[in-house]
């Protein structure tokens, strides 16, 4: 397994205070969505998950991981655009 790096970091708004984190890479969002997401099991938050997972393996590239992360976030209500 690789750390996958994006080419632009995703900004986030996290935990109750609503703090916001930048995410550079796979490793940074698989841990954001595997403990501290509010719409986990949703379909983009999977496919988010996959794509992330996928990308650590070199199946796909790191820009299409953070493509279905940027989503899973909007989705989430979490993307600080």
């Amino acid at each position: 397994m690789q750390t996958a790096w994006f080419s632009k970091p995703v900004v986030v708004s996290v935990g109750v205070t609503g703090a916001t984190r930048n995410l550079s890479n796979t490793q940074q969002a698989i841990e954001l969505l595997t403990t501290h997401w509010r719409d986990a099991g949703s379909p983009k938050h999977q496919s988010a998950l996959r794509a992330c997972r996928r990308a650590t393996s070199g199946d796909v590239s790191p820009d299409t991981a953070r493509e279905a992360f940027v989503e899973a976030a909007r989705e989430a209500h979490i993307l600080v655009e």
